[in-house]
C-alpha cells in the first residue's frame, strides 16, 4: 500500500517542501547522473554517502566492500567524511528509492511545514535527519557500507504528522493481483503500521548472534528519525499556525 494524498488542506504554499524536493532531484540528476552511469552513481554514494566506519574508526583505512562488477567502496579518512551526515540526506541509490521518498515527503511534508513555518521546518528536517544518522550509527557503528537517502529525515516528518494529525484520513493505494483500490485510512493507523514494520524489520540487526544482519535498508535510521520527529514536533510547531489550520480543517471533520 502506498500513500498518494491526504485530506488535510494547507493554508500556505509549501515553498520549503518544493525547495527540498528540488534539491533532492537536482542532486540526483546533476551529481549522480540520474543513475544512468554506474561509475558516477557508485562514486557519489561512496564518497558523499554516510559510512559509519569512517566516522567511528570501526574499520581500518583501506578496507573495501564491493559495489558492483569491478567497483568497490574503500574506507578512507578524507575531510569530506565529516559532512556526510548532511550530504547523504540528498543522495539516493535508484529511481525507485528517490520516487518513493519524494512521494512520502510530498504527502506528509507540506502539512508539517504549514504547521511550523519555513525556517523552523528546515531546522526540524535537518535535525530529524541527523537523529536518523545517529540511530543508524548506534546500531551499526563499524559498518563500511555507505548509506544514502532522505528517508531518515522524512521519517521525522511522519512522526510529527502522527502527533499533530492522527485522525486525518490518508488515501492509500492498495493493490493485490487485479484488485486495485484507493482506501482512506486514519493517519495514526497508516503511520503506526509503517513504524511497526520498521522496528520488526530492524530487530535482527540487534541480535548478538547475527550482528552483521542487514536487509540493505537502514531501518534504524527510519526509527530514529520517526521518534525524533514525534518528540520534537511540539518544540518546533507554531501554535499560531496550528490554531489557524484547526479552524479550517475541523469543520470538514478531519481532526
Amino acid at each position: 500500500m502506498i500513500p498518494i494524498s491526504d485530506e488535510n488542506p494547507t493554508l500556505h504554499r509549501p515553498i520549503v517542501t518544493y525547495v527540498i524536493l528540488g534539491l533532492i532531484f537536482g542532486v540526483w540528476i546533476l551529481v549522480q547522473g540520474g543513475g544512468l552511469d554506474p561509475m558516477r552513481l557508485a562514486a557519489s554514494v561512496c564518497n558523499l554517502g554516510l559510512v559509519p566506519a569512517e566516522l567511528t574508526g570501526g574499520r581500518p583505512v583501506g578496507f573495501a566492500i564491493p559495489m558492483g562488477q569491478g567497483l568497490a567502496c574503500v574506507v578512507d579518512a578524507e575531510p569530506i567524511n565529516a559532512l556526510t551526515p548532511i550530504t547523504s540526506m540528498f543522495l539516493h541509490g535508484s529511481w525507485g528509492h528517490i520516487l518513493g521518498n519524494a512521494l512520502f515527503f510530498w504527502v506528509f511534508g507540506n502539512n508539517i511545514e504549514d504547521s511550523m513555518g519555513r525556517a523552523r521546518f528546515v531546522a526540524f528536517y535537518l535535525i530529524c535527519g541527523l537523529a536518523a544518522v545517529g540511530a543508524h550509527m548506534l546500531v551499526q557503528p563499524a559498518s563500511p557500507v555507505p548509506t544514502v537517502g532522505a528517508s531518515g529525515a522524512i521519517s521525522g516528518i511522519l512522526g510529527a504528522y502522527l502527533v499533530l494529525y492522527p485522525r486525518v484520513r490518508v488515501n492509500m493505494l492498495f493493490w493485490f493481483l487485479f484488485f486495485i483500490r484507493v482506501i482512506p485510512l486514519p493517519a495514526w493507523l497508516v503511520l503506526l503500521w509503517w513504524f511497526g514494520i520498521q522496528v520488526i524489520t530492524g530487530l535482527p540487526e540487534l541480535s548478538p548472534l547475527r550482528s552483521d544482519v542487514s536487509g540493505g535498508v537502514a531501518v534504524w535510521a527510519h526509527v530514529g528519525g520517526f521518534v525524533a520527529g514525534a518528540v520534537l514536533v511540539k518544540v518546533f510547531e507554531s501554535r499560531r499556525l496550528v490554531l489557524a489550520r484547526s479552524r479550517v480543517v475541523r469543520p470538514a471533520g478531519h481532526l
